[in-house]
Parts: C-alpha cells; sequence; structure tokens
C-alpha cells in the first residue's frame, strides 16, 4: 500500500495525542481520550504515552503476527498494561485509553479492526464508500450532554459542565450496555467492529481520528465521498486544514456545540 497521512495537534506546542504509523502493509490509527482538568487520575502515564505505546507495539506485531486483528489488539493492551506495573493504580477511572483502528494487507485480502469513535472509510467500485463507525459512545453521550452543548466555549462554566459530562461516561466506559476503547482491559478488543474484504475491491482506503471525520460529522463540510476525494487530490493536510478554518470560524462552539474549540486531528489516505 501507498500510505499518505498528516496529524495536527489541536494547538501548536500542545502534545499530539493522536498515533499514526504505517509499514506497506499495515496502518495504526490512535486517538488518546484526553482528560479534562480535575478529573483525577492514579496513573503517572500521559495519554500521549499511552497512545504512542499502544500504537508502535500494534504497528510491530501487525508486522510479526498474521493473527487476527482482535488478538493482536489484546495482546498490545494486555503488553501496554504491564508497563504500568509497580507505578500506577489501574483500578481508577482516569486510567488512559484511546480508539484504535488497524489495517492490514495480507495477500489479496484486507483486514481491519475499530474500536471507539474513530472511522474507517472502504472507497470501492460502488457510488457511496462503506464507512465503519462504532457509534456506540454517540449513544451513551447524546443525551448527556445537553447542559455541555447549550454552554459557550472557553468559559468556566463550559470546562465544569465538561468535567461533569467526562465523569459521567466513565461509569459506562468498557462495560456492557456501555461504549468500548482501548485501556488496560485486554478484553475491550472482543468488542472491537472487525471484517475483511477482497483488496481487489477497494480502490482507497481512509483512517480518520474524530478530529478530521468532524469535516463531515460535525461541520457538514462535505460527504464522505467528497472527503475520499480532497484526500485523493489534495491530501490529508488538506483535509485537516478544512477543519481548522471551520472550527475558527466558530470558537464558541455556538454553531456546532462541542467539548473542545479544537481537537487533534489525524488522517490516513491508502492506495494500492
Amino acid at each position: 500500500m501507498h500510505v499518505t497521512f498528516a496529524s495536527e495537534p489541536a494547538f501548536p506546542g500542545r502534545p499530539n495525542e493522536d498515533f499514526i504509523g504505517a509499514t506497506p502493509d499495515a496502518v495504526v490509527l490512535l486517538d488518546g481520550a484526553s482528560i479534562p482538568a480535575g478529573i483525577e487520575s492514579d496513573c503517572s502515564h500521559s495519554v500521549r504515552w499511552y497512545s504512542h505505546a499502544l500504537g508502535s507495539t500494534l504497528l510491530a506485531e501487525m508486522t510479526q503476527s498474521a493473527g487476527p486483528l482482535a488478538e493482536l489488539l489484546a495482546k498490545g493492551i494486555k503488553h501496554v498494561t504491564s508497563l504500568h506495573d509497580f507505578t500506577c493504580d489501574l483500578s481508577h477511572g482516569g486510567s488512559p485509553s484511546a480508539t484504535v483502528v488497524l489495517l492490514r494487507q495480507a495477500g489479496d485480502q484486507l483486514d481491519w479492526l475499530v474500536l471507539g469513535d474513530s472511522t474507517l472509510i472502504l472507497d470501492t467500485s460502488t457510488t457511496e464508500p462503506i464507512v465503519v463507525r462504532d457509534d456506540r459512545l454517540d449513544q451513551v453521550a447524546a443525551p448527556r450532554r445537553t447542559r455541555l452543548d447549550a454552554l459557550p466555549g472557553n468559559t468556566p462554566e463550559h470546562a465544569e459542565a465538561l468535567r461533569v459530562y467526562v465523569e459521567g461516561l466513565a461509569d459506562y466506559r468498557n462495560r456492557d450496555g456501555g461504549f468500548w476503547v482501548a485501556s488496560t482491559d485486554p478484553l475491550a478488543a472482543d468488542q472491537a467492529l472487525t471484517g475483511t474484504v477482497p483488496a481487489g475491491s477497494v480502490r482507497a482506503v481512509a483512517l480518520l481520528t474524530d478530529g478530521a471525520s468532524d469535516a463531515v460529522d460535525r461541520y457538514h463540510l462535505t460527504t464522505w465521498r467528497g472527503l475520499l476525494d480532497t484526500l485523493a487530490e489534495h491530501g490529508p493536510a488538506e483535509l485537516i486544514r478544512q477543519v481548522r478554518v471551520a472550527e475558527q470560524s466558530d470558537p464558541y462552539g455556538q454553531g456546532w456545540p462541542r467539548s473542545k474549540t479544537h481537537d487533534d486531528a489525524t488522517a490516513a489516505y491508502c492506495q494500492a
């Protein structure tokens, strides 16, 4: 595969909690879940450390093993969890976590995995691309963010509402009836969406963290087909630029309510 990608932190100088890595046969994309101010954690490691430790572990595993992607994810989570031994209390809800998207070409097949609210798009010969979304977080979060969405961003009131919102979501993380992400429990990998398609039926694949997929999901700047066209013609950096322009036009989240003005944004575009 030929892979191009771009990744940009929410603000210049701020650590980027996304991870993107690729080999000729595999792509790994993670979106680390930021921990808002006021949320306590007994883990000494940062969200960026977690997403990069797990991401690099998964990329190495995918180049060394042909096993099912869910098994490799479980193995990767278990390995990174062991790195916390003797330093962190991982029983606390504030432990770092991340969404995961994996893509691997194995002969004439493409294997994929999605866990959490990042997005995989398969550009096939059909008019509309196949969009793989794990919407369990959306189902849990939507009815719980009414107050958060009603407040202007960049205010103390919004920050407090965000803290309460995130604390409430912790009760649903990695539990039946809730949503699933990579964190400390390898069993979360069993909840990932997975699939295999013939490589010859796919013209291109896009992997997006929600900071990039907001171009369609939140800001409605384009369609999924239009997003793929942007990636093909102008590259991932242009997609992120368009997202930033939209965000800058609405700095207080009054037109597009959201948890934060800007988010880390990563997009990868893969072609045979």
